[in-house]
């Protein structure tokens, strides 16, 4: 019979604390999660550079850390903001001034009406979703506060994991319960997903962006600029992508007798569009990291809900995460192993 000693139930009652207390500063801290992931995503794809500097050219860390964030600032910060600087005029127009909206959408209405006699729409339905929809962007605006909290925690963040990156790292590995060869392959898995996704990511959406403005600007669609960034902005999420914004302006233009346009931009945006995105996953990609695209899609649909913006490096590394673990798993404790400890495949 097995006693619980005094020993035991410290030991119990430690950890008891230790899970009570992650548990209480996690719940608190959930709000800054994206801003923590932001800080680690930056750390891995620049690691390899700054210890190059630091170590092989004997840069001074602090001055290295600070110059890497200036980068981080242009490269990621600068182009959001200059998108948000060309897209939250449009949105404080149609809070100010529902009417115009509501009047492109009467005209829709009749146009739908004329063509399909069968189709009942309600008017005021559609002028009271349009009022809640404006209702709802002044709560997207003043998430804005939030946003700017966590890039300045992601820049913290990363200003000391690369001055102390050497050490965090050595830290982690003790607390990792994995052979150091499996440790590798999770770093491996770890680097190859951020770096795909991370780079990836928004060169198929600027490509798309790119690509879609030009289409509306040859077949007349106003504000091609704004709504080019939208659909690179709309291209990231899996399955519908682009298509969720270039189809409904190929209809809208139809609806509105501009036929040849409508049709000229339905083609375009389904030929042209979508092969930016086709061309860049079978050559870019395939060079930053092979990831299978169901790993992508079913990645990007579970972290999204769980991470936010995050989701779309994070989601896709839960699952490798997950697979790679299994993999770990069967090499760590399979009972099938051969006695020198080698694995048969």
């Amino acid at each position: 019979m097995n006693v619980i000693t005094n020993e035991n139930l410290k030991q119990f009652l430690l950890l008891a604390l230790i899970i009570l207390l992650t548990v209480v500063l996690g719940r608190q801290v959930i709000a800054f999660l994206p801003g923590v992931l932001g800080g680690v995503t930056m750390y891995i794809l620049m690691r390899e550079y700054f210890f190059r500097l630091t170590v092989v050219k004997n840069w001074k860390k602090w001055m290295t850390a600070t110059l890497f964030i200036i980068f981080a600032i242009v490269v990621f910060v600068l182009p959001i903001a200059v998108c948000a600087q060309l897209l939250l005029p449009k949105f404080y127009d149609i809070i100010h001034d529902p009417e115009q909206m509501n009047r492109i959408l009467g005209m829709v209405t009749v146009k739908l009406q004329q063509i399909i006699p069968q189709l009942k729409v309600d008017q005021a339905q559609i002028e009271e979703m349009m009022q809640k929809g404006a209702a709802s962007v002044p709560g997207f605006l003043t998430a804005t506060a939030a946003v700017v909290t966590n890039l300045v925690l992601a820049f913290f963040l990363l200003y000391f994991m690369l001055v102390d990156g050497r050490k965090m790292e050595r830290k982690l590995q003790k607390f990792i319960p994995f052979k150091e060869d499996n440790i590798d392959n999770i770093w491996e898995a770890t680097r190859v997903m951020v770096v795909s996704n991370a780079i990836g990511i928004p060169v198929l959406a600027l490509s798309q962006a790119l690509v879609a403005t030009i289409g509306y600007a040859i077949f007349g669609i106003e504000d091609p600029i704004m709504w080019g960034i939208i659909t690179g902005i709309f291209s990231i999420l899996p399955i519908v992508g682009s298509a969720i914004i270039w189809a409904p302006l190929s209809i809208f233009l139809f609806l509105t007798d501009h036929v040849s346009a409508g049709i000229g931009l339905l083609l375009f945006s389904a030929v042209i569009t979508s092969s930016a995105d086709n061309v860049l996953r079978f050559t870019l990609l395939k060079k930053l990291g092979d990831v299978h695209p169901i790993i992508t899609v079913f990645g990007v649909i579970v972290g999204i809900p769980l991470f936010g913006f995050m989701g779309l490096i994070f989601g896709p590394l839960l699952i490798s995460y997950l697979l790679l673990l299994v993999q770990i798993y069967r090499v760590e404790f399979s009972t099938r192993s051969h006695r020198n400890g080698t694995e048969k495949y």
